[in-house]
């Protein structure tokens, strides 16, 4: 079943995030296991939700390509969580 990882990121900001997001939009779209990213900011933390197809796809695509985008100084928090369910347009 899929996954949701949650990432805290305190120090992060909009301009920051919109940086790193610049340089792996196009590397997450087309990455095996990828199914959503999203992102907010709330009580100074940036906050990202990812749902992937498996926790390993999920974390070689972060040591790949998110951990050496990541600005100096920025210490991301992550967590998973096994979801029970997972609606699509396509499922």
């Amino acid at each position: 079943m899929a996954i949701l990882i949650t990432t805290n990121v305190k120090g992060q900001t909009a301009e920051g995030y919109d940086q790193v997001l610049n340089v792996l939009k196009e590397l997450i779209q087309k990455s095996s296991g990828f199914v959503l990213h999203s992102s907010y900011e709330a009580n100074d933390e940036w906050y990202v939700l990812e749902v992937w197809d498996s926790k390993k796809d999920a974390d070689q695509f972060f040591s790949l390509y998110v951990a050496p985008n990541i600005p100096k100084g920025i210490v991301p928090k992550r967590s998973y969580q096994e979801l029970h369910s997972l609606v699509t347009p396509n499922s």
